[in-house]
């Protein structure tokens, strides 16, 4: 089984930098990726930041787009649950008109920021759709197929893509797997956020036990994780630090992934909830190339992924990003190398 390698980008704003470099570095590394050969290049959508410059991915893929010329572009993802499917759906219609076969339309169900944020966007709704009700309704939109006895029957998503977006469920958790194969979608497990091997196991068998096959899709397990990769082992370690995932448990229930002990504070503020914070060593694969490889290989027989969506916004050194990136697509092309060598060797 093959191996897709595939990046997402965050847009981090490094410091002593302005969102206009933030976003510079972005356009960089989709053109680095196309270069390298990899498959997908995906960026994310944060609110109320100063850490993070990308707010409106679809913006960003758009300029994206104009700035390649075969790499899929993508959200990772657009937070469908402060928005209108249908809108949404406009959006991506325009966006894989203008670079037909090349968009991805990746949905999460996280806020994407501070609870102050989510009032912002969901001002004046009063009693939201669920995730899945939305989705239903968000693949009505991009395949301009509503069914006749839709309330909204008869209405097209304009423009009409030769080829719509392929849309992508995200997630941290079982429940996400759940609405990713009740939806008969593709399924991305966010290692890099919920680092819990357990859940995402689980989440993987529960997304191909209960996939629901439509329109003649198979199940597509994919998993994005954190990877550095650098010359030495030693250097890989340094680079890696004491980074930590801070998760913030509130009263109702949520749990939530945020990047520091300041923002979960904020966060629990905002909330009017009582919550508790804990802090967790974040799981990188980090090494050379070839241990790097190695681990990756693992991580593909036991979570039984043919991609990886890979993210490296923990280093805080845009030229390490991209020696990282560069090692990590290096380190395949040898492992495709030897496969085609050794199987040559036995047909001989």
């Amino acid at each position: 089984m093959g191996i897709k390698l595939s990046m997402l980008d965050q847009t981090p704003i490094l410091p002593e930098e302005t969102p206009s470099q933030a976003f510079r570095h972005t356009i960089e590394l989709a053109r680095l990726a196309e270069q390298l050969g990899y498959y997908r290049f995906w960026v994310s959508e944060h609110h109320d930041s100063d850490r993070v410059a990308g707010t409106s991915p679809e913006v960003l893929i758009s300029h994206l787009l104009a700035k390649t010329e075969s790499l899929r572009i993508g959200s990772g993802g657009v937070m469908l649950q402060h928005y209108s499917p249908y809108k949404v759906a406009e959006n991506f219609n325009v966006l894989a008109s203008l670079a037909p076969g090349r968009v991805d339309l990746g949905v999460g169900r996280a806020p994407g920021g501070l609870p102050r944020s989510t009032r912002a966007l969901q001002q004046g709704v009063t009693e939201a759709a669920t995730l899945s009700e939305k989705l239903v309704e968000l693949q009505y939109y991009v395949t301009n197929r509503v069914p006749a006895g839709h309330p909204l029957a008869g209405i097209v998503a304009g423009p009409i893509a030769e080829q719509p977006a392929e849309i992508y469920v995200l997630g941290t958790s079982v429940s996400s797997a759940e609405i990713a194969a009740e939806s008969g979608l593709p399924y991305v497990y966010a290692l890099f956020i919920n680092s819990d091997e357990n859940t995402a196991h689980e989440a993987f068998r529960t997304y191909l036990d209960r996939y629901q096959p439509k329109y003649g899709n198979g199940p597509q397990p994919i998993l994005a994780l954190s990877v550095i990769v650098a010359d030495s082992e030693e250097e890989a370690q340094e680079l890696a630090g004491e980074y930590k995932l801070v998760k913030i448990k509130l009263a109702s229930g949520r749990t939530l992934t945020v990047t520091t002990i300041e923002q979960a504070e904020e966060f629990g503020q905002q909330s009017n909830e009582e919550y508790t914070i804990e802090t967790q060593q974040a799981q990188i694969t980090k090494g050379t190339k070839e241990s790097v490889r190695r681990q990756l290989l693992e991580l593909q027989r036991a979570y039984g992924v043919e991609e990886f969506i890979v993210v490296s916004t923990n280093l805080k050194n845009f030229e390490q990003r991209k020696r990282s990136y560069t090692l990590l697509k290096e380190a395949f092309a040898e492992e495709e190398a030897a496969a085609w060598e050794q199987t040559a060797a036995g047909r001989s």
